[in-house]
């Protein structure tokens, strides 16, 4: 049977007819996966230190485009202990960097049900614009509780306030936008940023803990309920990270101490076997991680109607 047979194309638009929402339980703990879309980006953001043939390679086995392909962009929805926790806010808008597939976090909110005066924390894993675009939206903040409290590491706020981009390696604009925004950010909310030095229990059940690597205040939030667990890695992982963690993402600040962190929680994770879901692992990058000889091996979940 076609799809076209069981779709009223003409009624139906193309994003309703991808997933765009993942809900599971971690204990008492309610989790919701949503996409924020999609960012086409080059290959070689994957791995720039790299031999390009193995690159090349790598990608060919994945069965994906040698050049450019889309990157997932995921954020979490959590509730706990009577808080609604948003964790990362996704891109929200295009700076002019040719990005329209991503930003999609409002509508998809909304799809779901939660207004967004209901947050009341969002925690970010980082100050990158795809994490915190989706704040920086026309007419979000007013929407906002003016409670909100936004949690994220003090390291991270004070990078960007002269931030270094002499070891990552990104794509022409990228640099720039990622200062605009940041900048934009610190000064809209500034007034409800809690920082955090360390870790920081935000509801219970959930705490966040600074990693450091891909950004000096990158950070990770661990969550854990009635025996189960589940780590939000943020960017400390991408899809390549599990057969060579070694590789260096090409928006990583300090790829070195990125990759240590990258090969300790990958570690850390196939000891536990708890979940992980990551920004940039195909949604709704669910699953677990195993030791695969020198590397690691990445294990998606069956998905649970």
């Amino acid at each position: 049977m076609s799809t076209r047979s069981i779709i009223n194309s003409t009624t139906a638009r193309a994003d309703e007819l991808v997933p765009s929402r993942y809900a599971l339980r971690i204990g008492e703990i309610d989790v919701l996966v949503v996409s924020d879309g999609v960012l086409p980006l080059p290959t070689v953001m994957l791995g720039h230190n790299a031999n390009p043939a193995l690159r090349s390679a790598w990608l060919q086995d994945m069965f994906l485009p040698p050049d450019a392909f889309d990157w997932s962009l995921n954020v979490v929805m959590v509730r706990s202990g009577g808080k609604i926790i948003l964790i990362d806010a996704g891109l929200g808008f295009d700076p002019d960097l040719n990005l329209p597939r991503a930003g999609q976090l409002a509508k998809r909110l909304e799809a779901a049900g939660i207004d967004l005066a209901s947050i009341t924390d969002v925690v970010l894993t980082h100050m990158h614009m795809d994490h915190v675009g989706g704040l920086l939206v026309d007419g979000v903040r007013e929407r906002l509780s003016p409670d909100l409290r936004i949690h994220v590491a003090a390291a991270e706020v004070k990078f960007w306030e002269a931030p270094d981009f002499s070891h990552a390696s990104m794509p022409p604009g990228f640099p720039d936008a990622l200062r605009s925004a940041a900048k934009r950010f610190v000064k809209e909310y500034n007034s409800q940023l809690q920082l955090f030095d360390e870790q920081h229990e935000v509801a219970p059940g959930v705490i966040v803990h600074r990693t450091g690597g891909h950004t000096p205040g990158h950070s990770v939030v661990r969550m854990a309920s009635g025996g189960d667990r589940l780590t939000f890695a943020g960017d400390a992982v991408f899809a390549v990270g599990f057969d060579h963690p070694d590789w260096y993402n090409g928006f990583e600040h300090d790829p070195e101490e990125a990759a240590r962190v990258r090969v300790r929680l990958l570690t850390e994770l196939a000891a536990t076997g708890e979940l992980l879901v990551a920004t940039h692992l195909p949604f709704p990058s669910l699953g677990r991680v195993a030791v695969d000889g020198d590397g690691f091996r990445w294990v998606p979940i069956f998905w649970d109607y």
